[in-house]
């Protein structure tokens, strides 16, 4: 493997550990808080530098179904960055405290719980459209081969997981923070770290396989449509 490919793997690495800590306000604190944000900014500009071919691409080629998915989600989690950034900085009291920016206070917090949690259920989603990669890449570094059962396992391992984080995503009300159905966050200080990450993880799970098998279905949607017409 190139190089360039195992920074930008331990870059994307970084910024989902990065995220679910992020997601774990409650249990840190501002300062550590805010300096992981400023790490995770930094995380995405380098991993837009070592992406600049999206870039350059974005307005060429023909855009299939598969094409116009990733382009919509890769641009929510841009605004969500976008967002969680300005905000981050308005609200500082540590990292960027002595920067002579200001702003409303409050649209600074509305803003940034919306980004925070478009942001990560963009960032799963985009994982999602990639795993197929990553899959790959595990099976090489296990040197795994084809196996009938595994085919089968996966799958239905991967269902169980996206149907316990489905079930925890409307219990801790990610909606309700997306749509913007209530201005604050509710935090539980007392909640055990192991089932806050357990349930965020298993959201991930959730967003990383509806990604997965839909981007996989419109490939094969596409396909069959092509073979028609010949």
């Amino acid at each position: 493997m190139k190089p360039k490919a195992k920074l930008k793997i331990a870059v994307d690495l970084l910024m989902t550990a990065g995220l679910l800590f992020l997601m774990g306000y409650q249990f840190w604190g501002d300062l550590a808080h805010e300096w992981a944000g400023a790490g995770m900014f930094l995380l995405f500009l380098l991993h837009h530098v070592l992406n600049g071919h999206w870039h350059q691409a974005i307005f060429r080629g023909r855009y299939t179904p598969v094409r116009v998915l990733h382009l919509v989600i890769d641009l929510a989690v841009f605004l969500a960055m976008a967002g969680l950034m300005v905000s981050g900085v308005i609200l500082s009291s540590y990292v960027f405290a002595s920067l002579p920016i200001r702003g409303r206070m409050g649209f600074a917090r509305l803003l940034h719980m919306v980004s925070v949690y478009w942001g990560f259920v963009g960032m799963a989603l985009h994982l999602g459209l990639h795993w197929g990669m990553f899959q790959g890449m595990g099976r090489k570094a296990l040197k795994l081969r084809p196996s009938r059962v595994r085919q089968v396992l996966l799958p239905v391992l991967g269902a169980l997981v996206a149907v316990y984080g489905l079930i925890a995503f409307v219990r801790r009300g990610l909606i309700t923070y997306m749509l913007v159905r209530t201005h604050f966050v509710f935090f539980n200080f007392s909640e055990p770290i192991s089932r806050f990450y357990l349930d965020y993880l298993a959201i991930m799970g959730t967003c990383i396989f509806l990604a997965h098998y839909a981007a996989q279905f419109l490939r094969r949607r596409a396909k069959g449509a092509d073979q028609f017409q010949k």
